[in-house]
């Protein structure tokens, strides 16, 4: 019964069937912490939402993508930022319609979870505020604890940032075809939405499982825009 994080898919169920396979991944007894943005970018987030539909044991993290997301099925509108981010991949992803179950899941996510005094949250928080009083454009948007992370990383200066054991954010794409650990964070957004590989980590052995180069697994498509 082994408990494993996820990065961000955006859309990528390819690259989702290999991270689990990979990993040996059990639907009935591992736990799977995802960090959330399913949605946007390639083809397929009707399917990747289906995948993990059928886990067990999955703490969804909500992440900025599926904000986009669950407003668009909901209300049946999208801002114009969200197509051109990868949205109107998405909307196409559900051409024959949006399962009850995927609104159901993306509207009973967390806005951060807690496990054995580690943080799971799509983007970021401030260490100097309360994890339970922090806005939600914070811990879905901010960048500034992946920005300190990484160039704390690549200075090779170590520190910490939290009163956290660890601390696991997706949102911020690194350049590198791993996670990377900087401090007690463990950056796990290896850039799937755009041109690199999907992660998927065992958080206690921290053994990792790695997708194929996503691009190579969807040839002809092209990804989301690296902006949001």
């Amino acid at each position: 019964m082994a408990t494993f994080v996820l990065g961000d898919i955006h859309g990528a169920y390819r690259a989702l069937r290999q991270c689990l396979e990979r990993a040996s991944f059990s639907y009935e007894d591992d736990t799977l912490i995802f960090l959330g943005d399913v949605a946007d970018g390639w083809p397929e987030t009707k399917q990747c939402i289906d995948e993990l539909l059928k886990i067990k044991n999955l703490v969804y993290v909500f992440g900025n993508h599926d904000f986009w997301t669950l407003e668009w099925m909901q209300t049946a509108e999208g801002e114009d930022i969200w197509v051109e981010q990868g949205g109107r991949a998405t909307i196409e992803s559900y051409k024959d319609g949006i399962p009850e179950s995927h609104i159901k899941l993306l509207n009973n996510s967390h806005l951060y979870y807690e496990k054995d005094n580690k943080l799971f949250v799509h983007a970021g928080f401030n260490p100097n505020i309360p994890i339970d009083v922090q806005p939600q454009q914070t811990l879905l948007w901010d960048r500034n604890l992946a920005r300190t992370a990484i160039d704390l990383y690549e200075k090779g200066i170590h520190g910490k940032f939290s009163s956290y054991e660890e601390v696991y954010i997706g949102h911020t794409p690194i350049t590198y075809n791993h996670p990377i650990k900087s401090s007690e964070v463990w950056m796990m957004d290896t850039g799937a939405g755009w041109a690199g590989v999907l992660s998927m980590m065992n958080i206690d052995t921290k053994e990792v499982f790695i997708s194929d180069p996503v691009p190579g697994l969807y040839p002809g498509i092209e990804g989301r825009k690296r902006r949001v």
